[in-house]
Order: C-alpha cells, then sequence, then structure tokens
C-alpha cells in the first residue's frame, strides 16, 4: 500500500509539476516578449523621416541600456538602401534579422519574434516589425533584441522553487499516506494481539473491545471457533459412544474366550454383528459431519428417491413402490447421505410393510412457505405401524421390534442422526390412506 501510494503520489506530482512547469515558463516568456514589443512600438512612434529620407527619433528612449556597449539589449532600423542604424549598445556590431518581407507590394507589419545565437555567448530574443513611416515610401523594419539572461533566471528560479515546492509536498503526502496505511491498518494488529491471547491463555473467544471496521471480522472469527469447538466436542462424543458401544461386545468375548465357553463362536458372530452396527452408525454420523462442514450442498430429492427405488425393487420384487409429489424440490443435503436416509426408510417400509410403499415429496397439505424453507417427504406403507408408546424408543440404537426379520435396528437411528446434522428432523405417524407407518423427513431445502 505504501508503493502503490508512493506511485500515485510521483506520478501525480510529476504530472502537475510538469504542467506547472510550462505554464509559469509560458507566462514569462510571454511577459518578456510583451517587454520588447512595447520597447519596438515606443521606437515606432517616436520614428520621423528627415530631409534625407532617413529615420531619426525624435525624442530619445528612456532605457539606459541602449547607451551602454554591450548592455544587453540593442535597436536597429534597416530599410531600402541606408545603411542601418543602430543603438549605441551594438557598438560595432549589426542584427541580422530574418524572415520579414520588405520586397513586394504586400508585406506582413505584424510583429514577429525568434531567437537567434548570433552573438557568441549572448543568446538573443529578438521583435522586429517592418513598417512605412509618413513622408517616406521605404519600408522599415525596426527590431529590438535583448539577452535572454535575464528571462532564463527568472524561468531557473522558478523551476527551483517548483522542485523544492513539490519535493516537500511529495515527501509530506508519502508520510501522511504511511502514517494513515500504519493507523489505518492498526485494528488488524489488534486483531493478531487478540488471536495471540487466545493462543497463549486458552480463551476460546475474542471478547477485546475492537473497532467497528474489524468486527464483522471478530464476529465470523467467533464463529468459525465456535463451529470447530462444536466439532471437536461432536467428534470426542463419537469417539465415546462408539467406545461406550464397544465396550461390551469385547468384555462378552473376552470372558467367552478366557472360559472357552462351548458357543464361542456363536457368540463371536453376534457380537462382531453388534460391533458393526455400531461402527456403521457412527460412520454415518461421521461421514454426514464431514461433508456438511465442506459447504453448501444441492441434490434433487426426486432423483435420489428414484435411485433408491430401482436398488430396493431389486431386493423386493414382489412389493408396489410409488412415488409422487414436486420433482424440482432441492434439499441442502449430499446426494450420498439423502439416499442413505430415504434408503434406510423406504426399506425398512417394504421390508416390514404390507407390500405397499407410497413416498411423497412436498405433500400439498402444507405449502413451502408454511413449512419455512423446508422440504418434507412422506414414506407411508400399509404394515401394521408402530405404537404411539413406542414411537421415542424405536429411534434408540439397536432397537427393534420385529426381530423375526433380519436387521441392525440402526436404520431410523442413522436417519434421524443424519437429519439433526443438516438442521433437519424426522417423525413417526399413522398413514391415513395405507394404514400403516408414516414416516415424515423434514429436511432444509437448497437455496
Amino acid at each position: 500500500m505504501g508503493l502503490i501510494a508512493a506511485g500515485w503520489i510521483f506520478v501525480l506530482l510529476l504530472g502537475g509539476g510538469i504542467a506547472l512547469d510550462r505554464t509559469l515558463t509560458t507566462q514569462v516568456e510571454e511577459n518578456f516578449d510583451e517587454q520588447l514589443d512595447y520597447i519596438l512600438t515606443a521606437m515606432i512612434a517616436s520614428a520621423e523621416i528627415d530631409p534625407f529620407g532617413e529615420v531619426w527619433f525624435y525624442r530619445a528612449l528612456g532605457d539606459q541600456r541602449f547607451l551602454e556597449p554591450g548592455s544587453g539589449l540593442y535597436w536597429q532600423i534597416s530599410g531600402g538602401d541606408f545603411e542601418p542604424i543602430a543603438s549605441r549598445s551594438l557598438w560595432d556590431r549589426t542584427l541580422t534579422l530574418q524572415g520579414v518581407k520588405t520586397t513586394g507590394e504586400d508585406f506582413n507589419s505584424e510583429v514577429h519574434f525568434h531567437n537567434s545565437d548570433q552573438f557568441a555567448g549572448e543568446p538573443l530574443r529578438i521583435a522586429e516589425r517592418t513598417v512605412i513611416l509618413p513622408g517616406s515610401e521605404t519600408r522599415w523594419t525596426f527590431a529590438v533584441a535583448s539577452a535572454t539572461e535575464q528571462m532564463d533566471t527568472q524561468i531557473a528560479r522558478v523551476r527551483l522553487i517548483l522542485i523544492w515546492s513539490f519535493a516537500v509536498l511529495g515527501l509530506g503526502l508519502l508520510v501522511m499516506a504511511l502514517l494513515q496505511i500504519r493507523y489505518g491498518l492498526s485494528p488488524l494488529r489488534r486483531v493478531r494481539a487478540a488471536i495471540q491471547k487466545l493462543r497463549t491463555t486458552g480463551a476460546n473467544r475474542i471478547t477485546d473491545p475492537l473497532p467497528t471496521e474489524v468486527q464483522p471480522l471478530v464476529e465470523e472469527l467467533n464463529a468459525l471457533l465456535d463451529h470447530s469447538e462444536r466439532q471437536a466436542e461432536e467428534a470426542r462424543r463419537h469417539a465415546g459412544n462408539l467406545a461406550h458401544a464397544l465396550k461390551t461386545p469385547l468384555t462378552v468375548l473376552t470372558n467367552a474366550a478366557t472360559a472357552r465357553a462351548p458357543d464361542l463362536g456363536e457368540a463371536v458372530m453376534r457380537e462382531t454383528r453388534t460391533m458393526q452396527r455400531h461402527v456403521d452408525h457412527h460412520l454415518a454420523r461421521a461421514r454426514a459431519v464431514g461433508r456438511r462442514a465442506v459447504g453448501h450442498a444441492r441434490t434433487n430429492v426426486m432423483a435420489s428417491a428414484e435411485a433408491v427405488r430401482r436398488a430396493v425393487e431389486r431386493l423386493y420384487p414382489q412389493g408396489r413402490l410409488d412415488i409422487a409429489g414436486s420433482r424440482d424440490a432441492d434439499v441442502a443435503i449430499e446426494r450420498q447421505d439423502l439416499d442413505e436416509m430415504l434408503g434406510n426408510l423406504i426399506e425398512n417400509a417394504a421390508k416390514y410393510g404390507g407390500g405397499s410403499v407410497f413416498v411423497t415429496i412436498d405433500p400439498d397439505e402444507e405449502s413451502a412457505e408454511q413449512r419455512d424453507g423446508e422440504c418434507l417427504i412422506w414414506v407411508e406403507d400399509d404394515g401394521t405401524g408402530i405404537p404411539e408408546a413406542e414411537r421415542i424408543r424405536i429411534f434408540d440404537r439397536g432397537a427393534r421390534l420385529d426381530t423375526g426379520k433380519p436387521g441392525t435396528g440402526l436404520g431410523l437411528a442413522i436417519v434421524r442422526d443424519v437429519a439433526e446434522i443438516y438442521g433437519g428432523s424426522v417423525q413417526l405417524g399413522t398413514s391415513e390412506d395405507l394404514g400403516g407407518l408414516l414416516v415424515e423427513l423434514r429436511l432444509p431445502r437448497a437455496e
């Protein structure tokens, strides 16, 4: 930021300095030319023709430098076949004029200015004008020349003032820009100090009062810390739950192996299935948590339900599975997690129901506005349903009401946990159309 500020200050001051230098230099040169033009006009106004046809001044020119040889200010009059008349300051030198038309019927009587180096070591600025004086037909060229040393000195003095002024201005602007940068970035240094305090003191939030400019950053940082803390706590809870769930089967296996129980093989198979159920359950939760942290997902519910139906129909070819509702409903859930939830619900309905399963996406009973941005999914079957007293217990890990059919008892628990991770919910009820179980799944709608 400092380098960019310095670069812009240099470019702008350089451009402004060049423009101002040209303006002031032009002004000095114009003033110099005006003085020469004034003297030239005074010469012509004071000139008359004598009886011999030559030019003479009926009054002397006021500037004494015309009388001092080599003074740097000179005049000269020339015309026709007459010898040039010159000021005493020219002494034995003669001005060489240029660019004035003195022959023909028409001629330019305007003042002409030009620079000349005809005198060694003495650059000149010459103003010349050709006129016809009363009482004469000769075209007389009046010229005034002045050494440019005085003008060059003024220009050099102006440029020196400009250089020093702009240098001081640029240095002041640069210092002010650096101070502004340092002052403007001071809140970030305070944020850095607050973060260092978090690391060294073990605090879990930034509570120091900070300027409003960085308050949104602090709020986002606190939200990130809160998110990380929740994830860490969730990971610790999962690890503890998994360890607790595996502790009992491992104890049973250890005791059976130590006692050399005759049903050791059966016990190993039984307890390993139990451990596998717990591992699958916690892996599903861990995957859902990890994918949720990656970013916002978007999955079409109808596409996921159709894919699950094709898989379930291969497992239960005798059953009937119908899907209806909105084909445009999208939820903010990863496709794999939605497939796992719908797969568990639809498979349970096909397994424990009477053979008919009906899936409805966004039923007409509620509008999307009434659901407050949630997508509602119904999974109904024509089975015996679940008694209301058992609808809370059935979500416990390993809970099963029908032990005559194979299963792990974790399907509804996985659906509930994954839905809650994404901010959704699942409830059980009774199907009015089929008479069996109604599973009502509410998931956040994708924006």
